[in-house]
């Protein structure tokens, strides 16, 4: 028996955040089959920088247009996969950023995502299916209720400078 094919896939996404009236909402996506509630992320496309891969998918998957800040992780897993009618073993890294949200409504998301919306962060942290996002979503609710963000930061996301 032969052994399985690896492919490494990187991707990028992140947690895209907006503060309105002293609550901090997240963007979050529903996609598959089984219905899952996740971060937007997705495949880096050939020579395309990460942060501009994550910047891309977050838009496409929300509808979104963000301001990327900073990296909050790095996570990798592995899962198997048929690729090309075979079992696949894959390798797998995701780069989650921390994104202040600048315009745009999470009803324009790609037709990839089943639906997008905005909720409360400690809400979105117990709706998430995968644990590591959990993980990358508290680590973000940290550095803003943590004044990682300077106040400009925080400013430029006030109540009266968001559309709904």
């Amino acid at each position: 028996m032969s052994p399985l094919p690896i492919v490494t896939q990187v991707s990028a996404g992140g947690v895209a955040f907006r503060q309105i009236e002293g609550r901090i909402e997240v963007a979050l996506i529903l996609v598959g089959p089984y219905s899952r509630w996740q971060l937007p992320k997705g495949t880096i496309n050939p020579d395309e920088r990460i942060e501009a891969a994550a910047q891309r998918e977050v838009r496409e998957e929300t509808g979104i247009e963000t301001e990327l800040l900073s990296l909050i992780d790095r996570i990798e897993y592995w899962f198997y996969a048929v690729k090309s009618g075979q079992r696949t073993r894959f390798h797998k890294f995701v780069y989650f950023y921390l994104m202040r949200y600048l315009s745009g409504d999470v009803a324009d998301h790609d037709n990839e995502v089943e639906e997008a919306r905005w909720v409360e962060i400690d809400q979105a942290i117990q709706m998430l299916s995968f644990e590591s996002e959990k993980a990358v979503t508290e680590t973000a609710r940290t550095r803003i209720l943590g004044n990682h963000l300077s106040s400009t930061d925080l400013d430029r996301s006030a109540p009266g400078k968001l559309s709904p």
